[in-house]
């Protein structure tokens, strides 16, 4: 995060854009850590406006670090908010927090993060994740790792963001019953369901970009035909605008 994400507010602190407003909408808990926080913009909202009681941000690198170590120190705040240095998940212990957050990266850079903490026994309770592309790994990772998408939203800003929350729990993902399978992992199992207009606008600009690349056998076709599959299984949902 940086800090065009954010805007000045009345009390002289940052307020939150819509993509991280919607990330902040999911997140609810006794404890959780915000991995890449940068200027820790949104932890700090997730304890003033009581979603969370503590916190942990984690940064890797020096310059965000000391931004939200400052961020912090100016609220008030550091003895709700730690804010330690580090990879990902390693500066966090395994059961530490049961809900961790991770926005403004890739979604494979956000996987990674997310199978290396698994491999140290760091896996929370809950998975909350705003890519800035497709989310589709992220999507199945969750598949793969125990985790059901609970929620998924779609953010207005520079692009259209994706916002999903996971939650660890087992069995298959209901979330995913009576889909077109690819479609679902390209697009969003609940979002097909919702049927917005940003999603609609979403997969009609990946038609109108793939296909004059989709020639037969190229990867672009197999893109193509996901996003078509999605087209038609949104004709079937009733009281659409078409």
């Amino acid at each position: 995060m940086t800090a065009s994400d954010m805007t000045a507010s009345g009390r002289g602190g940052p307020v939150l854009d819509d993509r991280l407003e919607t990330v902040l909408s999911l997140i609810r808990a006794e404890s959780h850590a915000d991995i890449g926080s940068d200027h820790a913009a949104l932890p700090l909202e997730l304890v003033r406006r009581g979603h969370i009681e503590r916190g942990v941000i984690v940064e890797l690198n020096p310059g965000p670090l000391e931004n939200a170590r400052q961020a912090v120190a100016r609220a008030g705040l550091g003895d709700r908010l730690d804010v330690r240095s580090g990879d990902g998940l390693a500066p966090l212990a395994p059961g530490e927090v049961p809900s961790v957050s991770l926005t403004g990266m890739g979604a494979l850079t956000m996987r990674g993060i997310l199978e290396r903490g698994a491999a140290r026994q760091v896996r929370p309770d809950a998975v909350v994740v705003q890519p800035n592309d497709n989310a589709a790994p992220l999507r199945e990772w969750a598949l793969g790792a125990g985790y059901h998408l609970r929620a998924e939203r779609l953010a207005s800003g520079y692009w259209t963001y994706p916002v999903l929350r996971f939650e660890r729990t087992d069995g298959p993902d209901p979330a995913y019953d009576g889909l077109p399978r690819e479609a679902a992992r390209r697009y969003g199992p609940r979002l097909l369901r919702e049927g917005s207009a940003l999603l609609r606008q979403q997969i009609w600009a990946d038609v109108t970009r793939l296909t004059p690349l989709a020639a037969p056998g190229r990867p672009a076709a197999l893109e193509l035909a996901t996003a078509h599959s999605a087209l038609v299984w949104l004709e079937t949902l009733p009281g659409l605008d078409r």
